[in-house]
């Protein structure tokens, strides 16, 4: 075998060896990839049960109830659609009625979103940017005296100084 055939056959199995380690990667990896959905997004987009996402928007008002333990149920809405939570842990200490909250879990049969982590957003002033991206998109405004996209009557519970409700 000359020099020049051994370099090629030792470059082609290097290709070779790097191309089965990214496909073992991406393989590894298909479960660990969570799309980020707006709960309005969900219908639209026809995201299947049991798939892994993140959900994200704003926890409407009044819907925060709390089960034995460390139970929690809970409503995700972009002010377009709304999607029921259920979720078992300890909530963020910033986790409050009216504000920005992303969700990650798995979609169960009958709509409601199983979570296995909560994260909420860090003070007044912060919305994660998926969520504000999102809820952007479906034309909310976000602040004081905000409303619905759909006219007013409608308005946007964003801070808890604006008890108006969502």
């Amino acid at each position: 075998m000359t020099r020049k055939q051994r370099r090629a056959v030792l470059i082609g199995g290097g290709v070779g060896v790097l191309a089965v380690a990214l496909i073992l990667v991406l393989f590894a990896m298909r479960d660990g990839i969570a799309y980020f959905y707006a709960p309005s997004d969900l219908v639209a987009k026809g995201v299947k049960a049991g798939q892994r996402i993140r959900l994200g928007g704003l926890v409407k008002a009044g819907s925060v109830k709390r089960g034995l333990g460390t139970t929690v149920a809970f409503s995700v809405t972009d002010t377009i659609g709304t999607v029921p939570v259920s979720y078992q842990g300890i909530l963020p200490d910033l986790f409050r009625e009216g504000q920005g909250v992303i969700a990650e879990g798995r979609l169960s049969a009958d709509g409601t979103f199983v979570a296995d982590s909560v994260l909420a957003k860090h003070d007044e002033n912060y919305m994660p940017p998926d969520v504000a991206k999102a809820l952007k998109e479906k034309g909310v405004k976000l602040g004081k005296g905000a409303v619905h996209p759909a006219g007013p009557g409608k308005p946007v519970q964003s801070s808890p100084d604006n008890k108006s409700g969502g």
